[in-house]
């Protein structure tokens, strides 16, 4: 039972470092959501680089997809770029400036949002540095620097806001079952432990 609670922490480890590599980009969650409903939306920014910070992020909007709202983001001054005027007003662009976020940690930014359609929407993202370098989250599911993406599913069947399963559900789902493992191995060397010798 040692050996195979080894190789489970094992595992973990390697999902663990799975996740963390791929929380390493640009990114929009819930990854997962429903069409036709206003949901908090959350743009994370990893600042990558060593010894400098991100100063600047600009956020493309794509298509049917629509920002009603912003929640602030004290030390970052917004400006969008809108089609329309008034109630009709559409969000395409955003840019976020002035903020100052070191290395290690993410710019991150959130919106009320709602999705018109089921579908894959993807955004583009552009991230400047203190040192006026510049990353754009624009490449593919496999690139280095990936453009953020979501699934919009039709109906009740979406994240509802609370986005789909998760890497980080999954890894909470293992730790819990080998918590569980430990749990009962710790209990059978205890029983063992308590017994006079054969």
């Amino acid at each position: 039972m040692r050996r195979g609670l080894g190789v489970g922490l094992g595992a973990v480890a390697a999902l663990l470092l799975l996740t963390a590599t791929a929380a390493a980009h640009a990114r929009v969650s819930p990854d997962v959501s429903s069409a036709g409903q206003l949901q908090l939306y959350s743009l994370a920014v990893p600042t990558e680089r060593s010894g400098v910070r991100t100063v600047r992020v600009v956020l493309t909007v794509p298509r049917d997809f629509s920002i009603d709202s912003f929640v602030p983001s004290p030390g970052w001054h917004r400006v969008l770029a809108q089609a329309g005027s008034g109630n009709s007003a559409v969000v395409q662009r955003v840019s976020w400036s002035g903020g100052s976020v070191p290395t290690g940690e993410d710019a991150l930014f959130q919106f009320l949002a709602q999705p018109a359609r089921a579908g894959r929407y993807t955004f583009t993202v552009q991230q400047t540095y203190s040192d006026g370098s510049i990353v754009n989250w624009t490449g593919g599911e496999s690139s280095p620097d990936p453009a953020p993406a979501i699934e919009v599913t039709s109906g009740a069947s979406g994240g509802g806001g609370g986005g789909g399963v998760g890497a980080i559900d999954i890894v909470a789902v293992i730790l819990a079952a080998l918590a569980l493992a430990a749990g009962a191995l710790a209990l059978v060397d205890r029983g063992h432990g308590g017994r006079p010798p054969a």
